[in-house]
């Protein structure tokens, strides 16, 4: 009945996307806020609306995210979105196999199927002695942006018994070599915190 697309999502600007409705369903549906240009009349008793999807666009619109979502459309559609998903297996495929190669390090989720389908082009894991906002923070320093928490699925890590997860996420602008640089910085700063431990037990010895 619905899709909802979010717009940072596709290279477009943050904040902006949109909601396809069925006209149908959403002919039926009272609108969820009042402001300019989504009423027909206005009474002092009453008020009607106007047809979808104009009734749920209250108040000026977003108009500069909205010309910068269209143009990232554009730009997508000149590529071709089979092209990106094939593109986005072949990433997916190769970050989830580089992943299990290294150390230490968790996979999650069912691995790739054939030609790399079955899954999205990122990977969350954890590393068996590293918190996984730690090994972030660390990550970052070395230039290599990946995200730690819960990913908004809190139920999934209570499943898994784990606080959160790292995830390295790609996209059509990321390469191979991106990939490889990537397990060479976390292969790095693994070995950075397995010397820290190294250094406290002569330590304590």
């Amino acid at each position: 009945e619905f899709l909802v697309v979010s717009g940072h999502k596709m290279c477009g600007p943050t904040g902006s996307g949109f909601l396809y409705g069925k006209r149908d369903v959403l002919a039926g549906m009272p609108p969820w806020q009042g402001g300019g240009e989504m009423i027909d009349e206005v009474f002092l008793e009453k008020s009607t609306y106007a047809d979808p999807p104009g009734r749920f666009e209250a108040g000026t619109p977003a108009i500069a995210q909205v010309i910068g979502l269209g143009a990232a459309c554009d730009y997508l559609s000149a590529i071709g979105m089979d092209r990106v998903y094939e593109y986005e297996c072949l990433l997916g495929q190769y970050l989830y196999d580089q992943l299990h190669k290294v150390a230490g390090v968790t996979v999650y989720g069912p691995r790739p199927g054939p030609d790399g389908k079955g899954r999205a082009a990122l990977t969350a894991f954890n590393h068996e002695s590293i918190q996984h906002s730690d090994l972030s923070t660390f990550m970052d320093m070395e230039g290599v942006a990946i995200r730690s928490g819960h990913h908004c699925t809190q139920p999934l890590h209570r499943e898994l018994g784990v606080s959160g997860s790292c995830r390295a996420s790609t996209y059509l602008y990321t390469t191979l070599a991106d990939v490889d640089n990537f397990i060479d910085r976390l292969q790095g700063t693994i070995t950075m915190f397995a010397s820290l431990e190294d250094s406290q037990d002569l330590m304590s010895d």
